[in-house]
């Protein structure tokens, strides 16, 4: 009946479903275990009115002209360029540190003392990684290092990654950036928005195509469960396709807890990091992403947690290392000889922004119609 089968129906699935489905004239079906389109990104209102991101703030952004002109398409944009502050003991700063940052956190004389430094030394607009700071023999540009390690990197990844200050792979350590420049936003991306209506909305006219049927509430449990046809592309967790044989591929989840209050406004900014005090790692305020009006407002905290496989917890973020890598590539050996490509993050067991997955699904579309 059909001439591609995909599994699960978030951007890599629904983008290319599209693809086969109007350029190849392909007879697609999509099958997704949860009850609604869009992946992680889905949205929905909530009892009170406001338009919520389910499983957490989904923010667009990209610098790819053709991933941005291909999804225009499917919606129009608000005209949102996220910024995003720092809650360090109470202090709200600007996030990543930037020039704005210094006389927040120095006052004015010697923010400006150290403004001076930071140009004269690197350039305006240049993004200046912590471990390069660290090691100029300049003492206050040394301090800005030590500051930004201290209270906007350090507790927050222990936090979101559950290591310890010793575990912390230094590589990401040392990417960590300091901007010099007034730019607040949290992005410097060309293409920056939110969907007018939505992502969800997206998502419908995304696979509002006659070629497409997509079929909720269906798991795939292991790999005997996926039907035959030409082009078999699977987007879930691989070890799972195997009833995790080998071992589960390990995750960090998320636990989300959404609370509404009875006001217009409950923070400063649409996203709050809290890099050194309380057990969550950021609260986001969903009106401030999309400019709704309402009486009240709904928020969202995000605990971390380790994904332990139960029932509702969600794969979120792959944690790379050597040994973890090599137990993703046993897994991706079973199927060498097998029609099956991967796509995204968890088939692939690495992160992807969203007009990456949306790129990579473009050009696996372009080499399964060739």
């Amino acid at each position: 009946m059909y001439d591609s089968i995909i599994i699960g129906c978030g951007f890599a699935g629904a983008v290319l479903a599209r693809e086969l489905a109007e350029k190849g004239n392909q007879k697609v079906l999509i099958i997704e275990q949860r009850d609604h389109i869009g992946g992680n990104a889905y949205d929905v209102l909530d009892v009170h009115g406001i338009l919520i991101h389910q499983y957490g703030p989904h923010i667009f952004h990209t610098n790819s002209q053709k991933v941005f002109e291909y999804l225009s398409r499917f919606t129009k944009w608000y005209d949102y360029s996220h910024e995003v502050v720092g809650n360090v003991y109470g202090k709200i700063i600007p996030v990543p540190f930037n020039l704005n940052t210094l006389n927040l956190v120095y006052g004015e004389e010697k923010g400006n003392i150290l403004k001076d430094k930071l140009v004269t030394t690197y350039g305006m607009e240049s993004r200046v990684p912590i471990l390069e700071l660290k090691n100029n023999k300049d003492p206050d540009i040394k301090a800005i290092a030590d500051y930004v390690y201290e209270n906007i990197f350090l507790k927050y990844t222990m936090k979101q990654w559950g290591q310890t200050p010793e575990e912390i792979d230094p590589s990401v350590t040392s990417r960590v950036p300091v901007l010099i420049s007034y730019d607040n936003r949290y992005f410097q991306d060309k293409y920056q928005g939110m969907p007018l209506d939505g992502y969800t909305v997206l998502f419908e006219n995304l696979l509002d195509h006659e070629n497409i049927t997509v079929k909720l509430d269906t798991k795939v449990n292991n790999i005997a469960d996926i039907p035959e046809a030409k082009n078999i592309i699977y987007t879930g967790p691989i070890d799972e396709l195997f009833d995790c044989k080998y071992g589960r591929l390990p995750y960090r989840s998320l636990n989300f807890v959404f609370e509404n209050y009875k006001e217009e406004s409950y923070q400063s900014h649409a996203v709050v990091n809290y890099t050194v005090t309380e057990d969550y790692t950021r609260i986001t305020e969903f009106k401030k992403l999309t400019d709704q009006h309402s009486d009240s407002t709904t928020i969202v905290k995000e605990y971390p947690i380790p994904y332990t496989g139960a029932d509702g917890e969600i794969p979120y973020y792959s944690i790379i290392n050597e040994e973890n890598l090599a137990l993703y590539e046993k897994y991706k050996e079973l199927l060498k000889d097998k029609n099956i490509h991967l796509l995204g993050r968890l088939a692939e067991y690495k992160y992807y922004n969203m007009d990456a997955i949306t790129l990579k699904a473009l050009e696996l579309a372009d080499e399964l119609l060739k």
